[in-house]
């Protein structure tokens, strides 16, 4: 059963990522922070529910929450960086965009670099035992999907429209067969037998 907040009485934003294994496109982050009174039986952690539940309950979350935001961190800065410190960066900047300054951070993991002066505390598999972790993963997810879909359109022969940028069997048979696209993050091992720090050559272009 999810916790409908940590402390009582304190303005608590949830906050959880989606897209940090993907071998493609960008990660993306979302803040919520809800009202103490919230309440919805189907809201889970992401991964615990369909594309049609997850979908159902974005409105919702936007409709009830105080305030919530997302943030997104793309390949080129993934490459740049690293996808941890991303993960995080992509954090930062959905609760930066909140329009109600939270008191506390709640965030999905056991990592995370200090916000401004805001106090947070880092819950292991958070988006399954808070709501507004659990909140915040449903819209990173939601969202992430929404442009993986878009980009889908412009390199079709990858099926992120299905794999979503994962490293699934048919994801890496594309790369395998026509290289990697400007979308994909070239610090990952795209391939199985690729050396990690190897740059691969850029396959078609959009």
């Amino acid at each position: 059963m999810l916790l409908p907040y940590l402390h009582e009485g304190v303005l608590e934003a949830g906050c959880d990522e989606a897209g940090r294994g993907c071998l493609a496109g960008p990660v993306y982050a979302a803040a919520v922070i809800l009202p103490p009174d919230f309440r919805n039986d189907l809201l889970n952690d992401s991964k615990q529910l369909t594309e049609r539940q997850r979908y159902e309950l974005r409105p919702i979350i936007e409709r009830e929450a105080i305030a919530w935001a997302v943030g997104v961190c793309d390949n080129r800065e993934i490459d740049q960086a690293n996808i941890l410190r991303c993960s995080i960066q992509a954090m930062h900047r959905a609760i930066r965009a909140l329009k109600v300054r939270p008191e506390a951070l709640l965030i999905d993991g056991h990592r995370f670099y200090p916000f401004e002066d805001l106090p947070h505390t880092t819950i292991v598999k958070g988006d399954g035992k808070m709501m507004s972790i659990a909140a915040a993963s449903v819209l990173a997810k939601t969202y992430r999907d929404d442009y993986m879909m878009q980009i889908d359109r412009e390199f079709p022969v990858y099926n992120w429209k299905v794999n979503k940028g994962y490293p699934t069997k048919d994801h890496r048979a594309a790369i395998a067969q026509s290289g990697p696209s400007k979308y994909h993050r070239m610090t990952f091992r795209l391939l199985p037998e690729q050396d990690p720090q190897m740059t691969l050559d850029f396959g078609p272009e959009g």
